[in-house]
Parts: C-alpha cells; structure tokens; sequence
C-alpha cells in the first residue's frame, strides 16, 4: 500500500491505542493462571495476534469480546506436543513464549517471518539447552523448534541484551517444580520493559525474590484477578506527540497514565528538552510547538522512540546526536539505517554512526519518497516527517504500521493531516 500525505501541520485530540507492551504480559499471565480471566484492550495489532495465536496453540482459549477478550487457563497437565504456533514477525511473542513452551513441556515450533529468525536468541537458547531443552534453529523455513522440559536451576544472562530473554524466563520459571536463581550480570538495558513484566506478573499474584544478581524465583501460581486493563500506549502515542512539536495549534493524546512504568513515557521530557511544550492534565498528554532546539539524546532504554524522535531533529536547526541506539540495526529493517534513508530522501542530513544518529537539522524539509522497508516505526517516522515537509510525503510499504497500529492513517487524518491511501500501491 502507498500513503501520500500533504505537507501542513497536524492538530487535534485522539485516544491512545492499548500498549501492546502490556497487552503481551496480561494476555499471557491470563493463559497461565488458575480460572479465567477478562483482559480489557478494544484495539489488536498484528504483534498482539501473535500472541493470541500462539497462547491458543499451546491450550488456551480465547474469546474475543467487544472490549477485548475473555482467556480461558491452557492446562498445564496436558502439555502441547508437535504444535505449530506462528508468532509472524512478534520478537515479544517469540522471546516470552519460546521459554514458557520449555516450562510447560510443549513440543512446539514456531513460525517466524520477516527478519525475525535472524535476529540474536543464543543467549536465551543456550540457557534453555543448559537447563533441559533442546532449541532447533532452521534459518531456511525460518522456524524455531523446542522439545524436552526446563529443570529448576540457575540461568543466567547478560543484561546488555535484549530485556524480552529475562523477560521469557520471569514467565517461564514459576512454572517449574522447584526454586531457580535467575543472575542477570552487568548493566541492565530497558530496565523499564523489565519492571512491565514484573508488575503484569504481580497483578496474578507472582512476585519473584529480588537480589543483589537478580530474582529468586520459587514455584507460584499465577492467581487470576478476574479483570485487568490494558494501559495507554506510550510508543505509539509519540508519533502524535512529536507531531504536535513540529507546529500547528496543538496535539493532544488521552487515556494516558504519567505513573506507567512503560519507558517511552520519556517522550515527554525529551520532546521538552527540544523545545516543545508539553502539559498534562489528568490523562491528556498535550503537545504544542515552541523554539526547537537540538539535543544530545541517549536511547540506550527508548530505542523505540528514537525515528520519531529522529524526524523531529531533522527540522530542528542544530546538531543532534543520538547515542546507545546500537540494537535498532537489528530490527524489522535495520532501523538506524532505514532512518538515516527515510529522513535523508525527505530533505534531512542524517549520519549513522555505529550506536546511534548525527543529524545536522534545518528549518524546514522538501518531503519525497520514503520506502517503509517493512516497518512500522518507518513508516511512523515518515508521517511525523511530513509535518515540517513543504511538499508531499509518499510512504511506500505503508501497511507495515498495521505491526502496531493498524489504524494509524485513520489517526492520522482525524488530526487534520490530508492523507491518500493507494491499496494498490508497492
């Protein structure tokens, strides 16, 4: 599909979408826990499906409702054996689930697409293979495969690596029959995502022992609550926030909650740094334009943020640098690159360096062409883009947002931005 989007500014109010951060934590909690559970998220994306998906191939049963879904418990005595789950291009999905499927027992393989299969697991395979898997990678179908069952141990991981592996096993090693020590060594990389994690699995009633290395995580069942809700969505709240910076009356985004513990809350205090201004009024997050100024960002725990963030330096007159970036290359495209391309083909002057971004930012730019490559924060960033463009941006690829938000050009146009859809388009 191919989107243009008219040069202008953008304006208006739109609800948040459900976080998909944790709508994968409740949703899964919800499959392991003791009776059913409602899980409140009125909006799905295709990563979300995925776990859906695969929460269904392992024994749950799942009820979509008008405001999100009712999860019936798998059962835990009647292990999966010789099942296909297909988690798409969800690294969530795959991470969180790879390890609970060697808790359970499941002889399960999982379907990858995209550039999924090739991004990093040997950290987390190895510790499943140490501890009573067995993991089969086939790069050629792009399938990962586990058999065998995870004993009660010690598991460690670096944490400079992705946080979903610590995640997949805080899910995985209440599940065991005995006590297991989970050591997370060095400096921990998207601690927030972690304490997304920890906070879903304390709202069922399992609260792992923290210590100086890690957790001490003992045999808990998860205890349903009855009802849980999916917050706001701070990653995809950005795109609009960021617009809001780039000029027009104001862009406000409701269903907000400034207590979350999603990291990319730190939208707001970045976007201040680089002169937007930002008020908060109960659950509305509003952005509206000032002088903007350039900054050094580190992104080493809002990776998520950093095309969008990208887009909005690229007109901000100013040198900005963005740092600690280094696993956006190892995305659905790589990311760095894929943005440097996208801002550089609208007018910007956008540097990679190995970890992050050097942007020489201007006043205005052209608008132009822009290849999505198979990704939604592309895709995303592109959009943002177009609100300091003078001409009109074109985004090839454009379904790629249907990953996160599959109602983004909907949005888009509800904030007064002029937007043509091309099914037919590449």
């Amino acid at each position: 599909m191919t989107v243009t989007i008219q040069p202008g500014a953008a304006q208006g109010t739109l609800a948040a979408i459900p976080s998909k951060s944790a709508a994968h934590r409740l949703l899964i909690c919800a499959a392991l826990a003791d009776r059913p559970t409602r899980v409140v998220c009125p909006q799905s994306s295709q990563d979300i499906d995925a776990t859906l998906r695969c929460l269904q191939g392992l024994g749950a049963q799942i009820t979509q409702r008008e405001d999100g879904y009712e999860v019936i418990p798998l059962d835990r005595d009647k292990p999966v054996q010789e099942g296909v789950l297909d988690c798409g291009e969800s690294g969530s999905t795959l991470r969180f689930l790879l390890p609970v499927a060697g808790a359970l027992g499941a002889q399960v393989t999982f379907q990858t697409a995209g550039r999924l299969v090739q991004r990093p697991m040997g950290p987390l395979v190895e510790q499943l293979e140490e501890n009573g898997c067995a993991v089969t990678l086939d790069q050629e179908h792009k399938t990962i495969a586990i058999a065998g069952r995870l004993m009660p141990g010690v598991y460690q991981l670096p944490g400079n690596i992705s946080s979903q592996f610590i995640s997949g096993l805080l899910f995985a090693l209440p599940l065991l029959s005995g006590s297991s020590e989970l050591i997370v060594t060095g400096e921990r990389e998207s601690a927030s995502y972690l304490d997304l994690t920890l906070r879903a699995l304390a709202d069922f009633g399992v609260v792992p022992r923290q210590s100086a290395g890690g957790w001490t995580v003992l045999p808990q069942p998860c205890r349903s609550p009855g009802l849980v809700r999916v917050e706001g969505d701070w990653s995809n709240a950005a795109p609009w926030l960021c617009l809001g910076a780039l000029g027009g009356e104001s862009v406000t985004v409701t269903g907000m909650d400034m207590d979350s513990l999603q990291g990319d809350k730190a939208i707001c205090q970045v976007l201040t740094r680089m002169g937007a201004r930002i008020s908060v009024t109960g659950d509305r997050v509003t952005a509206l334009w000032g002088r903007r100024t350039p900054a050094d960002i580190d992104a080493k725990d809002i990776p998520d943020l950093v095309p969008v963030l990208a887009a909005v330096a690229a007109a901000t007159p100013g040198t900005t640098r963005i740092t600690g970036a280094a696993r956006l290359r190892l995305k659905e495209s790589d990311r760095l690159e894929t943005t440097a391309w996208a801002l550089n083909a609208l007018g910007g002057q956008v540097e990679q360096t190995e970890d992050g971004l050097i942007i020489q930012g201007r006043a205005a730019l052209e608008g132009g062409q822009v290849a999505a490559a198979g990704d939604h924060r592309i895709a995303m960033a592109a959009a943002v883009a177009s609100g300091a463009c003078t001409g009109p941006v074109v985004v090839t690829g454009a379904q790629a947002v249907e990953k996160s938000y599959p109602t983004f050009w909907k949005s888009l146009r509800a904030l007064g931005k002029e937007v043509e859809e091309d099914p037919f388009g590449p």
